[in-house]
């Protein structure tokens, strides 16, 4: 992870820096074959440069637009480029980019259709076939002639047309451990009207979960799912072996104060987590738990200690990320007693390589929170408002390969498309305004 970063800025400050490509082609003709009188045959655009260039692609809509991009090249004075080509081609339009490219953006009627078909290797001439509409460009099979110079096969770089409708993302599932606090003979902690910690928090529990596994690319997993006991550390071992990115541990704790009331969220403290590292160190034999399955069991002592202490950090890092998400979230649902996340030496929490934290829904030793968290539509706010915030900590921080990491970069394509067409309207500004 260190490194990736490090790679990514690095990459960054050079892109920085970088200067714009010298322009070193030259655009000479831009060229129509008319298609001949009557029936559905195709115009054929023709672009003939100086050199060699491998041009880049995109296609728009709503206007329809064909546009090239031409690397490192300038263009003729614009008097010699026309400003239409029939009545397949409606408008022409040019404009130098920032890194030293020459956009083409060809017009059309919204009904036509495009076949270009792109190239392997740089070439001085390029053509596109036009078509008056998308069932006669389908009707006949027409390849694009590409006139290429022998030179060494280089992939095209295409850019992605902008996407008009939702397409699903693929990836795979998060799992979200959701541990219901205490059960069987341990019912947790009993309200003066008689409600059961672990009754209550087992309820809240299956909420989240059924909240969660109707959300795609999320998937929970219930550590219990009915009233028997678990220790804590087999808690922490059946949330690792499903494979949990994150530990949700779910309670409703009391104080002897009966006026302390409303939600508060942990995460595992700095003492809980050296005690942790203690225990793992002297139990080296069964301690294969570092991320990864990394055991320290065959570890030099210093080494091992070093491997532990880096991953209950970054556990701990990732883990007030996301109790601050939730934290904010149930805070819209009910009164939050700390605005801030806390942090303890809760056994359930020391998981040193699954972000782990544990939700004071409420306290029932509290008359008011008891009698709320008696109410099922009260138990259903709180658990949709754990979601929302567990949501958010994988929106804002998706694993790789996830779903959610997919659509995290299928938006940033979007955004990246929408650059690309409000320049290539600027583009068309300049042209109408007389700038180009």
């Amino acid at each position: 992870m260190v490194g990736r970063l490090l790679c990514g800025l690095l990459l960054a400050v050079v892109a920085t820096v970088a200067p714009a490509r010298a322009a070193q082609n030259e655009l000479l003709s831009v060229h129509l074959t008319p298609p001949p009188p009557g029936g559905d045959a195709p115009a054929q655009v023709e672009i003939v440069m100086a050199t060699e260039a491998l041009p880049r692609h995109l296609e728009l809509k709503r206007p329809h637009r064909f546009v090239l991009d031409l690397p490192a090249t300038r263009a003729r004075p614009a008097k010699s480029l026309p400003k239409s080509l029939g009545t397949l081609i409606t408008a022409v339009r040019s404009g130098p980019q920032a890194n030293g490219d020459l956009r083409l953006v060809f017009e059309m009627p919204a009904g036509a259709a495009v076949n270009w078909t792109p190239p392997t290797a740089p070439a001085k001439r390029f053509s596109f076939l036009v078509w008056p509409s998308a069932a006669a460009a389908t009707a006949t099979a027409v390849a694009t002639a590409v006139v290429a110079s022998p030179a060494p096969t280089t992939p095209a770089v295409v850019l992605a047309p902008v996407k008009t409708e939702h397409e699903p993302a693929e990836g795979r599932e998060v799992v979200v451990a959701i541990d219901a606090g205490h059960g069987g003979q341990d019912p947790g902690a009993i309200g003066r009207g008689g409600l059961r910690e672990k009754d209550v928090v087992l309820d809240i529990a299956r909420e989240l979960a059924a909240r969660i596994n109707r959300e795609p690319g999320m998937r929970a997993f219930l550590t219990r799912d009915g009233d028997y006991f678990l220790t804590l550390r087999q808690r922490i071992r059946r949330a690792r072996d499903a494979g949990a990115q994150l530990f949700v541990s779910v309670h409703a704790d009391s104080v002897r104060d009966p006026r302390v009331s409303g939600s508060s969220v942990y995460v595992l403290s700095l003492k809980g987590a050296t005690d942790e590292q203690a225990r793992m160190l002297a139990d080296r034999e069964n301690a294969a738990d570092l991320a990864g399955g990394v055991s320290i069991d065959d570890k030099d002592p210093v080494i091992a200690s070093v491997l532990v202490d880096l991953a209950q950090a970054a556990q701990i890092d990732q883990s007030t990320v996301a109790a601050e998400r939730v934290l904010r979230s149930l805070g819209r649902v009910n009164d939050v007693r700390k605005p801030k996340v806390q942090q303890a030496g809760f056994v359930v929490l020391k998981s040193p390589d699954i972000p782990s934290m544990l939700v004071e829904t409420a306290f029932i030793s509290s008359p008011a929170d008891e009698r709320l968290l008696g109410k099922p539509e009260r138990r259903e706010e709180l658990a949709e408002a754990i979601f929302d915030g567990v949501r958010q900590y994988f929106v804002d921080h998706p694993p790789d390969g996830s779903r959610f990491a997919k659509e995290r970069d299928a938006n940033r394509q979007r955004d990246a498309d929408r650059r690309v067409v409000a320049t290539v309207d600027e583009t068309g500004e300049s042209a109408r305004s007389g700038k180009l």
